[in-house]
C-alpha cells in the first residue's frame, strides 16, 4: 500500500520568493514599453521605472533574461537588487511597506 508523503516546497516546484528592486533607464520608447511590461508582470509596487518585485530564483532569472533581451547593451541601463529581509523598510509620505502577495496570476 502506498502512503502519501507531504510535499516539500522545492519538490512541488515552488520556492521562496524574495523582494527585489528592479530599475531601468531606457532611451527608446519601444524598448521602454517592453521593459515596463516585463517588470509589471512581477511587480507589487514601485514607481515609473523602479519596481518592487517578489520573485523566486527562477522567476528572477526569467525576468532578467527578458529584460536583457529587450534592452540595448550600450544605450540602456538596468539594476536588479535583492533587498535584505532583515532590514525594516523606510516609507515616506503615504507609502506603504511592501507585502508579499498571497498568490500571483501571471498571464
Amino acid at each position: 500500500m502506498l502512503q502519501a508523503r507531504p510535499l516539500r516546497a522545492k519538490a512541488a516546484g515552488m520556492s521562496m520568493r524574495a523582494l527585489h528592486l528592479i530599475a531601468y533607464d531606457v532611451s527608446h520608447p519601444l524598448r521602454l514599453r517592453r521593459a515596463l511590461h516585463a517588470a509589471r508582470r512581477h511587480a507589487t509596487g514601485g514607481q515609473k521605472s523602479a519596481h518592487e518585485c517578489w520573485v523566486s530564483t527562477g522567476e528572477r532569472r526569467s525576468l532578467l533574461h527578458e529584460l536583457r533581451r529587450s534592452l540595448h547593451p550600450r544605450a540602456d541601463r538596468m539594476l536588479a537588487i535583492r533587498l535584505d529581509p532583515r532590514l525594516a523598510p523606510r516609507c515616506l509620505g503615504i507609502a506603504r511597506p511592501p507585502e508579499a502577495p498571497g498568490f500571483r496570476i501571471i498571464g
